[in-house]
């Protein structure tokens, strides 16, 4: 038996409630085992951690990294790529660019010199399913999934109007089986859907009415969050908000928690979904991050991820179709939509945040406010909704922030003035430990996602392992790990780039009544444009599947 052991590190593995405690790590055939009891064993390599900070890899339980609208992203900004710094073709790695939406070699690549080992991608048509699963394939260094777009569903919509709840659930099953993704994704439910058909239409509440449907955005969360908490997922409806970014829209997102019914559920890139003032009036913008953190604490139900905005140019790409084209207008910028059939839409824009504008200071402000206002890390994940909000290689620069109250106030100072009045955070001297911030970027997102086996370094976890040298500057402790080690691989050494393994294809396969299939087919056939055998993907385009049993 080959090992490999990881000796004399500063291990923080919260999950086991090791908390820096100095330790060794075993590995054998891409799995973390227990000490071998016999004294005579040695490991055929080990690694001297001491003095160095050992964790699991990170999990990115939010982001846009494959996929139709990624694919538009890179090319409407040649401009972008042509700043963007290349990765050049060697012995190890293809070449690549950067920016906003970098290529799929450079994504996999630069993940990993970040220290993550694991992301999903929020917002996948299952007609584009296929697609996704062919770009994962070109995707290196890390484990992936994806959560499936059913928010303005046709079937969807037309199961629940019918009231019958059978149906759907069968049919959510089907879909993720089909697609072979991870969870059900509801985006601006209904809202997409009425914008198809009134060009700048949305719908304002969560009773709103959708054309041609008669189901309204509540009856839509609440059904999807039973059925998927029926259907045992390991991870409930994720959920972005209808009125995302409008001024006053805190009270769609407590009714949105309220409309889950105590079922579980996943709020997404929260930070753009707690905003207090009225429309048009940038003047009235505030912080609503109090009232909704105090009802998340109430409601174990619930969890989230923050998508934290920071200051620069990045690239607009969401399933909320009207969004995309209010941003572009408000921004003047070129726009993309597109529509895939009975499923789903996206809109894609640049954007610029500048610190000196009062809304998009606030909106970096509210961020914080929803990480240092939520006491219990195992709730709240790190996400910039990338790259919505930011790049995902801002995360070490926002753990500095969430680590060290000093450059926090450096920064503010940068921002426009009125963030000190209308955020909470400028008022907290809160710190996140090393502990904490283990939590929020690897054990609090595989705990969201029911991944057992990854975010800790217990026996039968993956051997996702990445090792940091302490540095005062935590920015520059997170930006460059030592070693980056992938289900026993060792990926990044001494800072440097060594292999690129392909990484897993994580799906489920809940169960479902497969006599209901005939029924999905003949609708499908009435309605779709590919044939219905044509529609499920194929066990030939994933790379090493791993299928997460449903509870």
């Amino acid at each position: 038996m080959a090992y490999l052991k990881i000796s004399g590190g500063a291990i923080y593995d919260p999950a086991n409630d090791i908390d820096g405690q100095v330790g060794d790590i075993w590995i054998e055939d891409g799995r973390i085992v227990a000490a071998p009891t016999d004294p005579a064993v040695r490991p055929s390599r080990t690694i001297d951690a001491r003095g160095l900070v050992v964790m699991p890899g990170g999990i990115d339980m939010h982001c846009h990294i494959a996929g139709p609208k990624v694919n538009v992203a890179r090319k409407m900004r040649p401009e972008e790529k042509r700043k963007a710094r290349k990765i050049m073709r060697t012995a190890t790695t293809r070449s690549g660019t950067l920016g906003s939406a970098p290529s799929t070699f450079a994504t996999g690549y630069t993940y990993a010199a970040l220290g993550y080992t694991t992301a999903f991608d929020a917002a996948i048509p299952p007609l584009a399913a296929r697609h996704v699963h062919e770009e994962f394939d070109d995707t290196p260094c890390l484990d992936k999934g994806f959560y499936v777009l059913m928010g303005n569903n046709h079937y969807v919509m037309k199961a629940i109007h019918d009231k019958d709840p059978a149906r759907l659930k069968n049919f959510i099953a089907w879909l993720l089986s089909a697609a072979k993704g991870f969870a059900p994704k509801l985006v601006n439910p209904g809202g997409v859907e009425v914008w198809k058909h009134h060009a700048s239409g949305n719908v304002s509440g969560l009773d709103s009415n959708v054309d041609y449907f008669n189901v309204s955005p509540r009856q839509i969360i609440t059904e999807v969050a039973r059925a998927a908490n029926e259907l045992g997922l390991p991870h409930p409806v994720h959920v972005h908000c209808n009125n995302l970014g409008m001024p006053g829209n805190w009270e769609t997102t407590l009714a949105t928690m309220e409309a889950l019914e105590g079922h579980r559920g996943h709020l997404t890139h929260i930070q753009f979904h707690s905003y207090g003032g009225g429309e048009g009036d940038e003047n009235t913008f505030n912080s609503k991050v109090a009232p909704l953190v105090e009802y998340v604490k109430a409601h174990p139900n619930i969890t989230i991820d923050v998508g934290q905005v920071m200051f620069g140019s990045t690239t607009s790409m969401t399933g909320d179709g009207p969004l995309g084209y209010f941003l572009a207008n408000l921004f003047g910028t070129k726009w993309y939509s597109g529509d895939t059939e009975m499923e789903s839409g996206c809109g894609i824009a640049p954007i610029t945040y500048r610190n000196k504008s009062l809304v998009h200071s606030l909106q970096w402000g509210i961020g914080l406010d929803w990480y240092l206002m939520m006491d219990d890390p195992w709730r709240v994940a790190m996400s910039t909704d990338h790259p919505n909000g930011a790049s995902f290689m801002a995360y070490p620069q926002i753990v500095r922030l969430l680590m060290d109250s000093a450059y926090r106030e450096e920064m503010l100072k940068t921002c426009h003035p009125a963030v000190r009045e209308r955020c909470h955070f400028p008022q907290l001297s809160r710190e996140y430990t090393l502990r904490e911030i283990a939590i929020i970027t690897r054990a609090g997102p595989a705990r969201m996602l029911g991944l057992t086996h990854k975010g800790h370094l217990g026996p039968g976890a993956d051997a996702d392992i990445t090792i940091y040298t302490p540095d005062d500057n935590k920015q520059v402790m997170f930006e460059m790990p030592r070693y980056v080690i992938k289900r026993g691989e060792i990926v990044i050494e001494d800072t440097e780039l060594r292999s690129t393994p392909t990484g897993r294809t994580l799906h489920v396969s809940p169960q479902h009544d497969a006599a209901r299939e005939a029924e999905i087919g003949e609708w499908f056939e009435k309605f779709y444009s590919i044939r219905f055998r044509n529609y499920p993907v194929g066990a030939e385009y994933l790379h090493e599947p791993e299928t997460i049993a449903c509870r």
